[in-house]
């Protein structure tokens, strides 16, 4: 196998020529996207739509920052703020209606744990799934091979290791699940403050609108 199939395959691989030669073409568009005009909102939604493998109506504020940009998959209404960083050595699946915060990380990559094999130049991606409607704080990492579910919200500065289940709230380092998300958040805004009367009314004509993911089961 070539080192690249090796990776596709998340298997140990060594990042060759033919690696590196895979990732220019990524850094050609990041540096297209990270130096044009912030306010040229039409033009970064093409550079974006051209970097990531998958995406319908996705917005990135710049700078970001990624190794390959084909092995990101996100859905409807991608979101990600300044300074973002999704490394994609294995595959990202992010699903719809999904917000990162400032300086997110998303790392697929990593490396053996023993001197020995680390110092050989072999190192690993392992798949990063995120399901529908998920918001990570600010200054948040998850690692390789983690799955978060659907209708998720990661707290800031968390370091997620392991898998986070469906309508969870979860913060910390490491990341742990504090409480379930139920029917009674939907009114609150910030803590236990609730929305004012003319925004809720607002967002209860549109209910109808939410599909059916926004639903506790």
């Amino acid at each position: 196998m070539t080192n690249r199939e090796r990776r596709d395959a998340q298997l140990a691989y060594i990042a060759d020529e033919d690696i590196y030669e895979e990732q220019k073409w990524c850094r050609e568009i990041l540096q297209k996207l990270n130096f044009m005009d912030r306010s040229d909102f039409d033009e970064i939604r093409k550079i974006v739509a051209q970097l990531l493998g998958k995406s319908e109506n996705a917005h990135i504020n710049p700078p970001f920052y990624c190794d390959y940009g084909k092995h990101i998959e996100v859905g409807k209404n991608f979101y990600a703020n300044y300074n973002c960083t999704i490394l994609d050595v294995a595959k990202v699946k992010i699903g719809d209606n999904c917000m990162l915060a400032p300086n997110v990380a998303v790392y697929t990559a990593g490396h053996p744990l023993h001197p020995l094999s680390r110092n050989s130049g072999y190192e690993y991606g392992k798949e990063i799934v995120i399901g529908d409607n998920v918001w990570i704080g600010g200054n948040t990492v998850v690692c390789p091979g983690v799955h978060i579910g659907s209708n998720v919200v990661i707290g800031a500065g968390s370091v997620v290791t392991r898998d986070i289940p469906d309508w969870s709230a979860a913060a910390g380092n490491p990341c742990r699940v504090l409480r379930r998300i139920t029917e009674e958040d939907q009114k609150k805004l910030f803590h236990d403050e609730e929305f004012d009367q003319e925004a809720w009314t607002d967002i209860s004509e549109r209910k109808g609108r939410y599909d059916d993911g926004n639903r506790i089961p």
